[in-house]
């Protein structure tokens, strides 16, 4: 039980560390992060890496409702300044949950999520 406690962990652990770092978790010196701009939160095409160019790219704080989005997309936060993003069941902004640290992205399905939020720091 012990070792399969363990295995678990690190499994959880692993899981955290790419949520975290999107596909390289490297910044070009423009500010760039896998081509989200600086100061913006940007969706990837469902089942893909952040090597292709975002979906949807938002810069405006406040609720952006989502249109068509079904499956697993990488979300990355490139807000500066410690500003979150949220990712929420209703319209408009509602029945937020799942929080983004600035600089930091996630691996999600979006098709229970209809908006998300740029929030300020």
């Amino acid at each position: 039980m012990r070792k399969i406690m363990h295995t678990f962990a690190a499994l959880a652990l692993a899981a955290a560390a790419v949520t975290t770092m999107g596909s390289s978790g490297a910044q070009a010196a423009d500010g760039t992060w896998d081509g989200c701009p600086y100061g913006a939160v940007c969706i990837y095409p469902q089942d893909s890496d952040t090597s292709r160019p975002p979906t949807d790219v938002f810069y405006s704080y406040g609720p952006h409702n989502l249109r068509n989005q079904y499956g697993w997309h990488w979300v990355l936060n490139n807000q500066s300044g410690g500003a979150h993003a949220h990712l929420c069941t209703g319209y408009n902004g509602a029945g937020c949950g799942y929080d983004i640290a600035a600089q930091a992205g996630v691996y999600a399905d979006l098709g229970p999520i209809n908006s998300i939020t740029l929030d300020r720091p």
